[in-house]
């Protein structure tokens, strides 16, 4: 029988939440003792959550943003866990080993830190055109915000980082990444870009959120034969 400590205890250890403050590091949200045969992952509740939860007969919810749940909105003894930061860190554009197994990565190394967390990775990957490495992006994550093609023509090694400042920029350049994969484009890192001839992809927030989600469904389901998950559809 699965219950909701059996699976906060087991996030936490995924999640390495002992890296974080007390306030950071999520757990959970509603206790319930309630056993758990469907679980659903969603990045926040959205209007249809009541209705989805009842429709589903799920026993238990993942929220990476939970706040904006109202006192009510859900049946009592559905349980629901939350992780914030630490879910942004280790399945969005981080330090993220799957996701770099996704784009082939290899021999990785880490990219700034944050309170002695890394925040980015960067790794070698097959050389690979831009435009295509583009349309491989595009598939893994549904899309793109912003594209800046640098000076090569191919690429050979890549940063994937969850922050953009001019300092982390020029340290991927420095030790030869030919991208920069980032959420959201700073424009007080693009005279960095411009020196250092490097191309830029800015997947968009949302869309490293919904990869991550889908990557968390993965790892439970490797975790438990049993359990059924199930993604919300708005996410």
């Amino acid at each position: 029988m699965i219950v909701l400590e059996n699976i906060a205890q087991f996030l936490d250890s995924f999640f390495a939440v002992n890296r974080f403050e007390e306030k950071e590091r999520g757990g959970i949200y509603h206790h319930s003792s309630k056993p758990i045969r469907r679980f659903g992952l969603a990045l926040e509740p959205g209007m249809q959550l009541t209705k989805w939860v009842n429709e589903q007969q799920l026993d238990a919810l993942f929220l990476h943003r939970p706040w904006k749940l109202e006192p009510g909105q859900l049946a009592p003894d559905i349980g629901i866990v939350a992780y914030h930061l630490a879910f942004d860190e280790r399945l969005t554009l981080g330090f993220n080993p799957r996701l770099a197994e996704v784009f082939g990565m290899s021999e990785l190394e880490v990219l700034g830190e944050k309170e002695g967390r890394p925040i980015g990775m960067i790794g070698n990957t097959p050389v690979e055109n831009f435009s295509v490495f583009c349309e491989h992006l595009n598939e893994v994550f549904g899309g793109s915000e912003e594209i800046y093609a640098g000076t090569q023509s191919n690429l050979c090694r890549v940063a994937v980082v969850g922050a953009m400042t001019d300092a982390l920029v020029r340290e991927a350049a420095l030790r030869g990444a030919d991208l920069y994969i980032t959420g959201q484009l700073r424009k007080p890192a693009l005279s960095a870009v411009q020196e250092a001839g490097i191309a830029v992809v800015a997947v968009g927030h949302r869309r490293c959120e919904e990869w991550g989600l889908k990557a968390l469904a993965g790892v439970l389901r490797e975790r438990w034969f049993e359990l059924e998950v199930i993604l919300n559809p708005e996410s």
